[in-house]
């Protein structure tokens, strides 16, 4: 579709983002009134905010209540590094999820035992209701909430056991490789998935960001002898980073 046959307000969107990426209107300044961008590009006031509504759901404006639509501060990406797990040694939540060395990190989690739906009895190749360890992590980088993750363990392998709480007992905080070595099963294998999907309200709130907005979800496995013994989604805000893969060429 050429520039000419668009829509009105994707037209007045485009000129106000222009402005925005060249820095004629830099970040916190107030985006220009609805009664202004309609005297300036002749427009309605139907076309002014649907305008407004795009820049809002691109992330480039956010709306301060009271006072107007502002130009919001884009962050500069991170890295989140994936890459080759560690068989044994050090290794911790924080450092299965991100693989760069140089980003140090903590953690807060919460365990508790449920019956597994039919999307992670999939994953983990057992019969929905089946119950599995379920643990939510917040991880922190620099004191600032960075990711989310949710794992699943299936208690027909760890039940029992002094694994079956991932941060309780003698191998409390350690990776899922060193932890399933400990109950003699031994992780060969780890896949990976990455999708997007707008972030829900709960995500957004505890990782800073704005309800909606894009959040990117790694999908990890690990198998040992082809049976998985755990899953799990790692959610970040798709404003703040880029998932980079180091992969060795064998």
């Amino acid at each position: 579709m050429a520039f000419g046959d668009q829509p009105a307000y994707l037209r007045v969107a485009g000129d106000l983002r222009q402005k925005i990426v060249a820095g004629e209107l830099p970040p916190h300044t107030r985006l220009p009134s609805q009664a202004r961008i309609r005297e300036e590009y002749g427009v309605s006031d139907t076309v002014a905010l649907e305008a407004r509504k795009v820049l809002m759901a691109e992330g480039l404006v956010e709306g301060r209540s009271g006072s107007g639509t502002y130009v919001r501060e884009q962050p500069v990406p991170r890295r989140l590094s994936r890459g080759g797990y560690r068989a044994l040694g050090e290794s911790t939540p924080f450092r299965q999820e991100q693989a760069d060395e140089r980003v140090k990190g903590t953690w807060e989690s919460r365990s508790g035992q449920e019956a597994a739906d039919a999307s992670v009895a999939g994953r983990l190749r057992i019969a929905p209701g089946e119950r599995v360890m379920r643990t939510d992590y917040v991880f922190r980088a620099v004191g600032e909430p960075a990711m989310l993750s949710t794992s699943w363990e299936p208690l027909a392998l760890t039940g029992r056991t002094p694994v079956m709480l991932p941060e309780e007992g003698p191998l409390a905080g350690r990776g899922v490789v060193e932890r399933m070595a400990a109950i003699d099963l031994v992780v060969d294998n780890v896949v990976e998935e990455v999708g997007a999907r707008p972030g829900l309200a709960e995500e957004a709130l505890a990782l800073g960001g704005v309800p909606g907005h894009s959040v990117l979800v790694v999908s990890r496995t690990y198998f040992a002898g082809g049976c998985p013994v755990e899953t799990a989604d790692v959610v970040v805000l798709a404003e703040r980073y880029r998932v980079s893969y180091h992969l060795p060429v064998k």
